[in-house]
């Protein structure tokens, strides 16, 4: 089942340009290591889902895996030879906005090696640039 909301207040949004960094979500909260976006862009359903598989192999029942990303927008198409008019089009599928410094996966409860390689798999799934970022000691 792909990801997508249960509801939402409207069913066509407007594209929207992703402007600045991100300001929430920019560090690791759950896990010790994270993959941080060094760039902005849509990520899609496919590629979160994609990301999530990865992983999973990855950590073999080791870890604990969080995803920081949900996809609330839909992006929507008309089909291929559609005259003019008629309306904006279905919603073709469902992506996270996401801003550079935005942490989108992360993982518990491995050495840093296993945590490093598993993060870097997932990494090469995304469709932007990404980095290992790690938890900072707390105070």
């Amino acid at each position: 089942m792909p990801l997508m909301p249960k509801r939402v207040k409207f069913r066509k949004t407007q594209r929207g340009v992703v402007r600045g960094n991100a300001t929430r979500g920019n560090t690791v909260s759950y896990g010790e290591f994270g993959l941080q976006a060094l760039e902005g862009g849509w990520l899609s359903a496919e590629a979160i889902e994609a990301g999530r598989i990865t992983a999973t192999h990855a950590v073999r029942g080791e870890g604990r895996l969080f995803i920081r990303v949900f996809p609330h927008k839909s992006v929507t198409a008309i089909p291929a030879e559609t005259r003019m008019g008629k309306g904006k089009g279905e919603p073709e599928y469902w992506a996270a906005v996401i801003k550079p410094g935005m942490v989108l996966y992360e993982i518990a409860g491995l050495p840093e090696a296993a945590a490093r390689d598993a993060l870097a798999r997932v990494a090469y799934k995304m469709p932007f640039k990404c980095r290992l970022v790690t938890r900072l000691p707390s105070i």
